[in-house]
């Protein structure tokens, strides 16, 4: 009995109504109209786990506290963990070409990138290469610590990246095979990065929603393909808060269809090496 009314009326419109309201709430997310079946397969196996029928009765044991577990579950399941290495290769070009020169002429002593939304972690670790990279063809550049911090929503993502092993096709979708044997040792068929990548990462639950001044300042910060799921005005709050904990002359690199038009006049675009960037005025 209990199955078929999961099947029959697991999102009622105004369960949907709710749960947009509190997935924009909870971490920034906006849901659009037409979205009921992808809110009804991202959470159908959350909801057979702890044995509730309905987003309504999911959304009542939320606001009555009775799982705490339940709100990270939910945002688990909703926030999107696509990525791969080397994602918007053109960004990676203008990090070793552009941003590292310039930051180690005018900041030699410590260099902090963050990485916002880092999902598995291809992206930090991708930072952390072509750094490493820079400092060995550049002796003496960055004589500091090298710093970067990655952060993310999800809590069961981020012990996935923590962990740094990467198996089947995530362990090679946008490697070459030299970039697999330089920085990761094989273990049969998944890859695990080097402890020498992995020792300038560290990863933080962070929302982009929420005040995140407490991460310190930034030479650059990368918030790629992310920025198209919050409302006009949660984008333009987010890019006013970046610019504020970037270092002079910091970088803000977005995904490819992204841009800050109409939503900061902080910054200034950048069109080479084929990608776009945007250097703090």
């Amino acid at each position: 009995m209990r199955e078929t009314i999961a099947r029959k009326e697991i999102l009622s419109p105004g369960d949907y109504e709710a749960f947009q309201n509190f997935l924009q709430n909870a971490c920034g997310i906006l849901l659009g109209a037409g979205k009921e079946y992808l809110v009804s397969s991202r959470l159908s196996g959350l909801m057979r786990h702890y044995d509730i029928a309905t987003v309504g009765e999911l959304l009542n044991q939320l606001q009555h506290g009775r799982n705490p577990q339940l709100k990270s579950g939910i945002i688990d399941a909703m926030t999107t963990n696509e990525t791969f290495w080397f994602r918007d290769m053109a960004h990676f070009n203008l990090l070793e070409r552009r941003i590292l020169p310039e930051t180690s002429r005018s900041r030699p002593h410590r260099l902090r990138i963050w990485s916002a939304a880092c999902s598995s972690g291809q992206e930090p670790y991708n930072i952390s290469m072509v750094v490493e990279d820079f400092r060995q063809r550049n002796p003496g550049s960055f004589r500091g610590p090298v710093e970067i911090v990655a952060t993310d929503i999800s809590q069961r993502i981020l012990e996935e990246a923590r962990r740094g092993v990467y198996c089947g096709i995530s362990a090679s979708r946008g490697l070459s095979a030299d970039q697999s044997r330089r920085y990761f040792n094989r273990n049969g068929d998944c890859l695990e990065v080097r402890p020498e990548i992995k020792r300038h990462v560290s990863f933080r639950n962070a929302n982009l929603t929420k005040g995140y001044e407490l991460l310190g300042r930034f030479d650059a910060i990368f918030c790629r393909n992310v920025l198209i799921y919050f409302s006009r005005q949660q984008k333009q709050d987010i890019l006013e808060r970046m610019a504020r904990i970037l270092n002079p002359g910091g970088y803000l690199l977005l995904g490819s269809t992204e841009s800050i038009s109409g939503h900061s006049d902080q910054f200034e675009m950048i069109s080479e090496s084929g990608g776009i960037i945007y250097r703090l005025k």
